[in-house]
């Protein structure tokens, strides 16, 4: 099993094609843009970027945005998008604990799409999550986004629905799925493409998560220097269930 970074260099070429992006950011992006708003941000910095289509997406909306992520080829991938999308948006490689470098603060922090994970100890969690402090003016807005590894870790929930693409002749399924060590996960992503109709070829990629509960963030968070977290059940604002939202989102102020 290679590094994170290695994980996500080798996921970047085909990043995007496993999600549907216009679909996911017409959902996510109206609750994103009403915390930000009741924040009073005017400057974001998206942690774990990935791709940059949130970044790309707040900018496209007015936002001043900074988006870093541990792998310098999703970076290279954002900076391509963000100019194909003809917009100003800031990439630069940078991973948990390395953020107080900005040299700067902001009016709000992202650390979406199952990122927070990465961090596989309790030790490295109160790191980073001291790090998103440092770089939050105080009052500003915190938005995190997970799975719901409650209902994961209860359920044994191994598989995520598989998802497919296509381009011309050329098609793609991609398969996730975790092995489980109680909360120590492996995180398993199987790639496989077919070019023109031949014989599938496939790559498979693995990289260590931890399940983190919620009420472990809550505390995590608090100790950290925020105010008690709010939960939603997704990024369209449902409220959190542990046993049956798919996704935790929390949303916490600096203090």
């Amino acid at each position: 099993m290679g590094s994170v970074t290695e994980f996500y260099d080798a996921l970047s070429v085909d990043y995007d094609l496993f999600v549907d992006w216009p679909s996911r950011l017409a959902y996510e992006m109206p609750l994103l843009e009403e915390h930000l708003r009741r924040q009073g941000a005017r400057s974001v910095l998206d942690v774990a970027c990935g791709t940059g289509q949130h970044a790309i997406a707040l900018a496209q909306a007015g936002y001043e945005v900074v988006g870093v992520d541990v792998s310098p080829a999703m970076i290279d991938r954002a900076r391509e998008n963000a100019a194909a999308a003809g917009v100003e948006a800031r990439f630069a490689v940078r991973g948990f604990g390395e953020l107080a470098g900005l040299g700067r603060q902001f009016d709000a922090l992202l650390c979406l799409g199952n990122s927070l994970p990465h961090l596989t100890d309790p030790a490295a969690l109160a790191e980073g999550l001291a790090d998103f402090h440092a770089v939050l003016r105080p009052g500003g807005g915190l938005i995190i986004q997970q799975r719901n590894f409650d209902r994961v870790l209860a359920c044994q929930e191994r598989y995520m629905p598989p998802q497919a693409a296509s381009r011309g002749a050329d098609e793609w399924l991609f398969v996730r799925f975790y092995d489980f060590d109680g909360a120590d996960l492996t995180f398993n992503i199987l790639r496989l493409h077919r070019r023109d109709g031949e014989g599938w070829e496939w790559r498979a990629e693995a990289t260590d998560l931890r399940a983190w509960r919620t009420e472990e963030l809550r505390r995590a968070l608090v100790d950290a220097g925020f105010a008690e977290p709010e939960t939603r059940g997704n990024l369209a604002g449902e409220p959190y269930d542990p046993a049956t939202s798919g996704d935790l989102v929390l949303l916490a102020t600096r203090r």
